[in-house]
């Protein structure tokens, strides 16, 4: 482009700033050119020989009157790159010193800054530019899922919708003629919304999900099962971490190394009755290694009584004590001064934590763990299952949906935690698995969490700790592995900062609360200007995006999905619903499907 194609523009570059330009223009009109100029714009400043033209975005427009009446009009631009030999380059040469004509960019000028700027093979397209539909915006597919993915914005902004968009443009990409392409997706969806935008997904909600107890690790299993805020928690937390132990020891012989946290089989009925016999033991005082149970007692059944010698009681040592209350719960003579006495748990420390446990393993709410169904589970059929790798005719699916939605409140942050760390710890050793063969792994996957807030908030609290620990160790370590997160919410400031700052890429749709803006300029880079600023202003289905995936900063429209693909997170029609004749509800079924 050369200068004379500018002769006409009244338009000149007055001051020049380390990040900013201002431009003066006499007669906007002019300048406009018939375009529809607004802040997020494009203008070009172009050299002196008119090699290259640098292209920056309008932060802010203003008027400068003068009591003459006559006005002047200024432009702050925040410069982008440059555009040279046809290719857009991120940086580049600065402006050397004004004064500089300037220009609104074209069609043409701004089509050269996205086109080339991702290669053919790479290219994952799902929008367009906001202020012109005709550009189509190519984000590098590799670098847009290798790196963590936030999605954020107010209720109403089309957030559901892009995550929706996204997720599908990702399953339709193929680089040749099949049906299925290998991309893997997991979505966390608390609100049953996504169902309907992928209608052939894996489903998986709490009437056919099978997560194993035995899966659980450690702070999973005291979370759900041990009373957190009893004093006797220590007691509590030491008596089950041995029983498990041992019961896995019992049921997985052919193990070398069998820990608490070990993965393996275990009886949770063999716990519990051994727990209630710790609770109810008594012991012969006058053998502290005879047991005084029931039928066991040798002097004491015949006589049916507490008087002891002191070979009455069942004789065992601490191994032999466990594995044999592992058989079933039975029953203890009372104690007796000078014969019988109390076992060292039968003081009530642990009667609470057994009323609890009892009540949880036996709960309907949590048959998808303790269900004789669930613990029957094979480990590799659990994560085929939680993959949507079930094989055969129509068994593979690309998308799995975690309906959340039925889950009880207390093991929700559970249940994430669990099917995160599985996820991630089959990312780890998949990829030793296919470097011990010199291969690189083939199966990466995206983890999409859905009202991220809920599961990983800005809190210590220790419900939410299970949660936060399994995803804060995707977010520092997933990507080296295959897996990456992409988080979506409408509160950005209440996630955990550690997680949300390990985002390469954020899609910022319409955020309308102060805090939430606040909290997402002080965690996006500096260099972005006041473009930041049209965060609230920002039409429903509109975004800034920003990150190692695209060319620049721009604020987009995501496409629309198909009519028959979309998410269910429409807004209910309150006022046309109420303004129609009176409907009768079907409060026996709601009550049917409430204590299902």
């Amino acid at each position: 482009m050369n200068n004379s194609d500018l002769s006409d523009v009244n338009a000149e570059v007055i001051s020049v700033y380390p990040n900013s330009i201002k431009i003066l223009v006499t007669d906007l009109n002019d300048f406009k050119d018939g375009q529809n100029l607004k802040v997020g714009s494009y203008i070009k400043v172009p050299s002196d020989d008119g090699d290259m033209m640098l292209i920056g975005i309008i932060e802010n427009f203003s008027i400068e009157a003068k009591e003459s009446g006559e006005r002047k009009y200024l432009i702050q631009a925040n410069p982008l790159g440059i555009i040279k030999s046809g290719r857009f380059e991120r940086g580049g040469d600065s402006i050397a010193l004004p004064p500089k004509e300037a220009a609104p960019a074209t069609y043409e000028d701004i089509r050269s800054i996205y086109k080339d700027s991702v290669e053919k093979n790479k290219q994952f397209e799902f929008c367009t530019l906001s202020y012109n539909k005709d550009i189509r915006i190519p984000l590098d597919g590799n670098k847009f899922f290798n790196k963590h993915i936030s999605i954020i914005g107010s209720t109403g902004s089309g957030k559901s919708h892009t995550v929706s968009k996204v997720i599908q443009t990702a399953i339709n990409g193929k680089n040749g003629d099949f049906n299925l392409n290998n991309s893997h997706i997991i979505i966390f969806d608390i609100h049953s919304e996504y169902h309907s935008a992928f209608p052939d997904a894996n489903f998986l909600d709490v009437n056919n999900l099978c997560l194993p107890y035995w899966l659980l690790n450690s702070e999973e299993l005291e979370e759900i099962l041990l009373d957190t805020g009893e004093r006797d928690n220590y007691n509590q937390s030491s008596v089950f971490r041995m029983l498990v132990t041992e019961n896995k020891r019992k049921y997985n012989k052919s193990l070398s190394k069998v820990f608490y946290d070990s993965p393996v089989f275990f009886n949770i009925d063999e716990v519990e009755n051994a727990l209630k016999n710790l609770r109810d033991e008594t012991k012969n005082s006058k053998a502290s290694d005879r047991y005084m149970i029931v039928g066991v007692s040798g002097a004491a059944d015949d006589k049916g009584d507490s008087s002891t010698t002191q070979d009455c009681g069942c004789k065992l040592d601490d191994k032999e004590r466990i594995e044999k209350y592992f058989e079933k719960k039975f029953s203890f003579y009372n104690s007796k001064n000078s014969n019988v006495t109390k076992g060292l748990y039968a003081d009530g420390t642990l009667d609470k934590f057994i009323s609890r446990f009892s009540e949880k393993i036996n709960q309907d709410r949590l048959s998808f763990l303790f269900s004789e169904e669930s613990r029957g589970q094979q480990f590799e059929n659990v994560i085929k299952n939680l993959l949507g790798a079930k094989g055969g005719q129509g068994g593979n699916n690309n998308v799995t949906i975690i309906d959340l939605s039925g889950i009880p409140f207390e093991v929700l942050s559970i249940t994430v935690s669990l099917i995160s760390r599985l996820i991630f710890e089959y990312g780890y050793i998949y990829k030793k698995l296919k470097e011990s063969k010199g291969e690189n792994t083939d199966f990466p996957i995206l983890l999409v969490y859905e009202e991220a807030h809920k599961y990983v908030p800005n809190s210590d609290l220790a419900r939410y700790r299970s949660s936060k620990k399994s995803i804060e160790r995707i977010a520092k370590e997933g990507r080296k592995y295959g897996v990456t997160l992409l988080l979506a919410s409408q509160r950005p400031s209440e996630i955990s900062e550690t997680i949300f700052s390990q985002c390469n890429n954020f899609i910022a749709m319409r955020l309308t609360n102060p805090v939430d803006q606040n909290y997402v300029k002080r965690l996006l880079p500096d260099t972005l200007g006041s473009i930041i600023d049209t965060l609230p202003s920002l039409k429903a289905g509109e975004a800034l995006i920003i990150g190692e995936s695209i060319v620049l900063p721009s604020i987009v429209s995501i496409d629309l999905c198909p009519e028959d693909r979309q998410p269910s997170s429409n807004d209910i029609r309150y006022w046309e619903v109420w303004k129609e004749q009176w409907h009768d509800a079907d409060f026996s079924g709601v009550k049917d499907h409430w204590l299902k």
